[in-house]
């Protein structure tokens, strides 16, 4: 058993590249099955052509009852699935049990969002000083909840991906689509103010085009964006954890409650999938219930 158990994890690095964390997982998962097939006295004879079906069924069960996260059981089942799958398609077993075994459903956490209080109270943050970090902050910040981008999105954003005269920026998403996005014209005003007295004072290379720098006058990090984010919502006092996609979850569910259309809120959003949207308005409902 063991042996065959090695082959297939060489068989997901050679066949599929798998990162050594990737196989670390599938070994660890797979072997968490074997212990409780042992633990259970259900393969005495010592090999996988004994495993049927209701054993697997069992095994699921057994998970479901640990305290794991609906994602994690999912997980654990899949990498058995694929385990049998391999070894039926490598003709070591005459029959796969997995074939009509169903997939643990994986819970979806909604998103955590703010209230239109908080998100003023953060996006006011560095406004208590007039420094060109500041003022880069305010803009960044401001941009985020204005457009609902994703924080890549944010901080790959070149000086003529904006048009702030239209008050219009054009943003490239996944799969090379490029979402037009507008914004307000207070977001506008404090653009304006980044631009003529904040980037000026940040950038070091004349020939950089990154819209959003950091200290050294580059192109701000994603880890760069959670720190800055981090801060002003300590600053700001605020009780819930906040991160870069904070932001971006606010964005959807504030226009969805000031009226705008599901169809329109995918669009701005980049998401390919209106269900990915609709989590929204479960949000939407649980907030009204509440």
């Amino acid at each position: 058993m063991e042996e065959q158990l090695l082959a297939f994890l060489n068989f997901l690095q050679q066949e599929y590249n798998y990162s050594s964390n990737t196989i670390a997982a599938y070994k660890n998962d797979l072997g968490q099955f074997v212990s409780y097939l042992q633990d259970h006295n259900l393969n005495s004879a010592g090999s996988w052509k004994n495993i049927g079906p209701e054993k697997i069924n069992d095994y699921v069960d057994f998970m479901k009852d640990q305290p794991y996260a609906s994602s994690s059981v999912a997980r654990k089942v899949a990498a058995v699935k694929s385990f049998f799958n391999y070894l039926y398609s490598n003709h070591l077993i005459q029959e796969n049990p997995t074939t009509d075994i169903d997939s643990p459903k994986v819970k979806k956490r909604l998103p955590k969002t703010l209230s239109s209080e908080e998100v003023e109270r953060l996006l006011q943050a560095p406004s208590t000083k007039k420094s060109p970090k500041n003022l880069r902050d305010m803009a960044l910040l401001n941009m985020l909840y204005s457009t609902g981008m994703r924080v890549t999105e944010v901080v790959s954003l070149q000086l003529e991906d904006v048009d702030i005269q239209n008050n219009v920026l054009y943003c490239p998403g996944k799969d090379d689509q490029v979402r037009e996005l507008p914004f307000d014209q207070y977001t506008k005003v404090i653009l304006e103010n980044y631009m003529e007295e904040g980037r000026p004072f940040l950038v070091k290379d004349k020939d950089e085009t990154a819209m959003f720098l950091n200290h050294r006058g580059q192109q701000l990090t994603r880890q760069g964006l959670w720190l800055i984010i981090k801060a002003y919502a300590k600053e700001a006092d605020l009780s819930v954890a906040v991160t870069p996609h904070t932001l971006r979850h606010s964005f959807a569910a504030h226009k969805l409650n000031s009226g705008s259309d599901l169809q329109e809120v995918q669009k701005l959003l980049g998401h390919a999938n209106i269900s990915t949207t609709q989590i929204y308005t479960q949000l939407e409902e649980n907030e009204t219930a509440e």
